[in-house]
């Protein structure tokens, strides 16, 4: 039995992965682009918070405790506001794009609703055109319907774990502050 060359199945097999992902996309339709954009985005936003929670936050939350632990006043009214503007700018940095993942992860369902709208306009158009409903034309239109609706929701719920996981974090972390910066009762 002879094996077929490296020159006619290596570069099938390179490109295979990218002709799936193509045909995916295809069989998406075009808010599968919006969609996607909208995943990039919010892995975008997910990873830089991992990264700071994992690298920044620890550096910063030192920072914290040597400029409270310099103060030779921690017991005044003033030193109680300077305590609870410390941990309040712990807290916005800590929870800097937790906003923008909020927003995202309800879009991405709706822009799927758009993608199932615009595959059954696709549809009706078929129907239209040809006077009957043919199973054959009518599978893209209910193809880009599925698909990207499968998708918004996917990519929704994939972020809804990270943004409950990192919202605890920023809870948690504030709660820990209020402990470490502590002030002296007169």
């Amino acid at each position: 039995m002879l094996l077929p060359s490296p020159e006619t199945w290596l570069p099938q097999a390179l490109t295979a992965p990218f002709r799936s992902i193509q045909d995916f996309f295809d069989a998406g339709g075009p808010v599968l682009w919006l969609i996607f954009g909208a995943a990039l985005a919010m892995w975008t936003l997910i990873v830089e918070r991992w990264w700071y929670f994992r690298e920044i936050f620890p550096r910063e939350q030192q920072r914290l405790r040597e400029e409270w632990d310099r103060r030779h006043d921690r017991h005044s009214w003033y030193a109680r506001r300077i305590r609870a503007m410390l941990i309040s700018q712990a807290n916005v940095a800590m929870g800097a794009t937790l906003p923008v993942m909020r927003v995202v992860i309800p879009m991405c369902p709706l822009l799927g609703l758009l993608g199932t709208v615009t595959g059954m306009l696709e549809v009706f158009d078929v129907m239209t055109l040809q006077g009957s409903a043919d199973a054959r034309t009518m599978a893209s239109g209910v193809s880009h319907a599925m698909v990207s609706t499968m998708s918004g929701l996917a990519v929704s719920l994939s972020g809804m774990f990270f943004v409950h996981r990192f919202q605890a974090r920023v809870d948690r972390e504030t709660e820990r502050l209020n402990d470490v910066l502590t002030y002296e009762e007169t």
